[in-house]
């Protein structure tokens, strides 16, 4: 059983759990984005049974009536095994998706995985027509061009500051930067790209950006935040009429995630702090 403080932030270990998550929070016109907990297998047959396990979501998302999608990590299906084990599981999850009319979400991870990530959403996002989406983030100094190459693959893009401490040489590490930075690089989004926009922070100085750029240039969008953090502000911003998305966790490796997110950066654990406690 989940403990308290970790039920905050994961909704449980079955994926029924999740989806009545998802069902919640579709009542109060919050979409949600369902993530099965586990990552960086080092052999190919845990790879293979969570890609397996979502095929099997989608297939249950696709037969329900519910606002929701998935969000997949590289290394959850088979990247740290060989690229090719990756790109043979995420096609077989993104076949089975389009069949059910089920949008995908590639997670980016550290900084080593960026290109052999962007590369499969560029293959698969012309091969769908656009039904799955990528993560980037703006504490990578590399983004920008990432960006420039992805306002022409169909799609959407999804833009985070960047949670893991990657070196100095290819990111930038102080905060006052990266706020500078992800706000320059939503500007670009909103100018270049004609729609598929994910705003996805917590950050009131970021959505507010967001929503001003929305006024002066009409790009549409959506702010993306995770469960348990900000949760009054989701449902604020969807009385504002802004399409909400809420990242789901689910599964029994809960403890890896709570731990993880706690422990990347003090950042994340303060946010986790307050989620809690209401500071």
């Amino acid at each position: 059983m989940i403990p308290p403080i970790a039920n905050n932030f994961v909704a449980g270990e079955t994926a029924d759990d999740a989806l009545s998550h998802v069902e919640s929070l579709n009542r109060d016109g919050i979409c949600g984005i369902l993530n099965l907990l586990g990552e960086h297998y080092s052999v190919r047959q845990g790879a293979d049974e969570d890609a397996a396990a979502y095929v099997s979501l989608v297939e249950q998302l696709g037969a329900s009536d519910l606002d929701g999608c998935i969000s997949v990590k590289p290394s959850q299906i088979g990247l740290d095994v060989g690229d090719d084990v990756f790109r043979e599981n995420l096609d077989r999850i993104v076949d089975a998706a389009a069949a059910d009319d089920v949008f995908v979400w590639v997670d980016m991870e550290d900084y080593t995985t960026t290109d052999v990530t962007l590369d499969a959403v560029d293959d698969l996002g012309h091969q769908t027509d656009g039904s799955v989406g990528v993560c980037v983030q703006a504490n990578l100094k590399r983004t920008p061009d990432d960006l420039e190459r992805l306002a022409d693959v169909p799609g959407k893009v999804r833009l985070v500051k960047g949670a893991y401490n990657e070196p100095a040489s290819v990111a930038y590490k102080k905060k006052a930067k990266v706020d500078e930075v992800y706000k320059e690089l939503l500007e670009y989004m909103f100018t270049e790209f004609d729609d598929g926009i994910a705003v996805g922070s917590h950050d009131p100085s970021m959505l507010s950006h967001a929503r001003d750029l929305h006024g002066q240039y009409g790009t549409p969008y959506e702010v993306q935040m995770l469960m348990g953090v900000r949760e009054d502000a989701q449902r604020n911003l969807v009385a504002d009429d802004v399409e909400m998305w809420q990242y789901v966790p689910y599964g029994d490796k809960w403890f890896q995630y709570f731990y993880r997110r706690v422990r990347e950066r003090k950042e994340n654990a303060l946010f986790a702090l307050r989620a809690v406690t209401g500071i």
